[in-house]
């Protein structure tokens, strides 16, 4: 959810002498964090268009890399390559999802009342349909694939 923060796991519980560990994002693999423990190099970088600027925290410890304040710009493939004396990868999908607004219900309310049987139109705000539930009451639904907002 926009706002949160994201950790993204190495599994290592100590980043060992001879590893070096990279961290990149998205299909153009672009760095995002890397850690030279022999050198005791520990850098973050903002990416290209400085989507990640003060965003990113690398533990030192673990190789892990936390993404703060989170928003939907932060989607994508995140690539771990551990370097010892061969080559680990791992990959993380990540999605960030916007939060949701309140729906507002809107009528035409000159036209509409209980014991009109004129047609009254109703509007949802940010929603691409309007629920029936039974007589006189609809809801406005709005959702994505971690929450939903309703009004009624």
């Amino acid at each position: 959810m926009e706002g949160d923060s994201v950790t993204l796991n190495t599994n290592v519980t100590e980043i060992r002498e001879d590893e070096d560990i990279r961290w990149t994002f998205g299909a153009e693999n672009y760095l995002l964090a890397k850690i030279k423990k022999k050198k005791q190099l520990f850098s973050t970088y903002d990416g290209p268009d400085g989507r990640f600027r003060d965003r990113l925290k690398l533990d030192d410890q673990t190789g892990s890399l936390t993404i703060t304040n989170t928003t939907t710009e932060h989607t994508g493939v995140y690539q771990l390559l551990i370097t010892t004396a061969g080559k680990a990868s791992t990959t993380f999908n990540v999605s960030v999802y916007a939060r949701l607004p309140v729906p507002i219900i809107i009528s035409n309310s000159s036209q509409c009342s209980s014991s009109s049987s004129s047609n009254c139109s109703l509007v949802c705000s940010s929603v691409l349909n309007v629920e029936y539930q039974d007589k006189n009451t609809y809801s406005c639904v709005l959702n994505n694939p971690i929450s939903n907002q309703t009004t009624h």
